[in-house]
């Protein structure tokens, strides 16, 4: 697999429910070997951490958040295990990646994934000690952390036709990844306005509804077929799904404007509180006359 280098910008905060999930995998898993419930498993990479500040409050935040040995192997299982099918299948191949070495340092941006000097078996992800410490709330530091650390683990991991595949692709793909890891953050949300390729989950939600639509393991043969050929945007998705990239993003389109046509029937819905039927109504008295000085003459 070609060298390759991509970065995660930061997020533009949206206000939508986030559903709450649990990191005891981040916390207690272990190296060595990714294991599924099928049996096979896969040799798991020499992982490294590399801290260039301790000093820095964004080592001490990361280091209190997670335990980076079992960070590390959880977000290497859940992108084996979610872009190849198993280590012995003939479907998928996974790539030679022999080592990924996580460097915490200061820097602009949030990560970056990128060949070491070695060669581009061994990895390296950048990760923001600044963003650490400053843009995450302290109440959802592991979280974001295990979802970073999953995102730029994917770009280890998958192919880019030979160095062809658009870049929002290649983004799309790895937070396809992060959100099937149960790892989004809650300012993500499905959308279909501009273009399929603007990356990152703007693409991973279209990838979904993709996977959704066309049956589990369509995003592994995707990413399959990026191992294999250079991509040629008609010819890729025709090959792959039968129509071209404009026509499954149009029907998208349609179903996300259905699903949010259904949310807002549903939020419209008024419940009518139904009357106490043991509850006599009120009759209506009578108005008492009132005199007048007239009246009494």
């Amino acid at each position: 697999m070609p060298a390759q280098s991509s970065r995660t910008s930061g997020p533009t905060p949206t206000a939508i429910p986030q559903p709450a999930r649990k990191l005891s995998a981040a916390l207690s898993g272990s190296s060595g070997s990714s294991s599924s419930s099928n049996g096979p498993t896969f040799p798991l990479p020499k992982l490294r951490l590399e801290i260039r500040d301790l000093n820095h409050a964004g080592s001490e935040a990361f280091l209190g958040a997670v335990i980076a040995s079992k960070a590390l192997s959880t977000s290497v299982k859940s992108v084996l295990e979610l872009l190849y099918h198993s280590p012995d299948s003939p479907t998928t191949t996974v790539p030679p990646t022999r080592s990924v070495t996580l460097i915490l340092r200061s820097m602009g941006g949030v990560a970056y994934t990128t060949g070491s000097d070695l060669d581009s078996d061994h990895k390296e992800i950048h990760f923001s000690l600044d963003y650490i410490h400053r843009a995450i709330p302290s109440s959802r530091k592991t979280h974001e952390i295990m979802g970073v650390l999953t995102h730029e683990m994917v770009h280890c991991y998958q192919y880019n036709a030979f160095g062809t595949c658009p870049g929002g692709l290649i983004e799309g793909i790895a937070d396809w990844v992060r959100l099937n890891a149960n790892l989004s953050p809650p300012h993500w949300k499905k959308e279909a306005t501009g273009n399929w390729d603007a990356g990152y989950q703007h693409t991973g939600y279209f990838l979904d509804y993709l996977e959704q639509r066309f049956g589990k393991g369509t995003i592994r043969r995707m990413n399959e077929k990026l191992r294999i050929q250079k991509y040629e945007e008609k010819r890729f998705w025709t090959e792959l799904l039968g129509r071209p990239v404009e026509q499954l993003w149009g029907d998208y389109s349609q179903a996300i404007d259905k699903e949010s046509k259904k949310n807002e029937d549903d939020e419209e819905c008024v419940i009518v509180e139904k009357q106490d039927v043991s509850t006599p109504k009120s009759v209506e008295e009578p108005a008492t006359p009132v005199s007048r000085p007239e009246d009494e003459q």
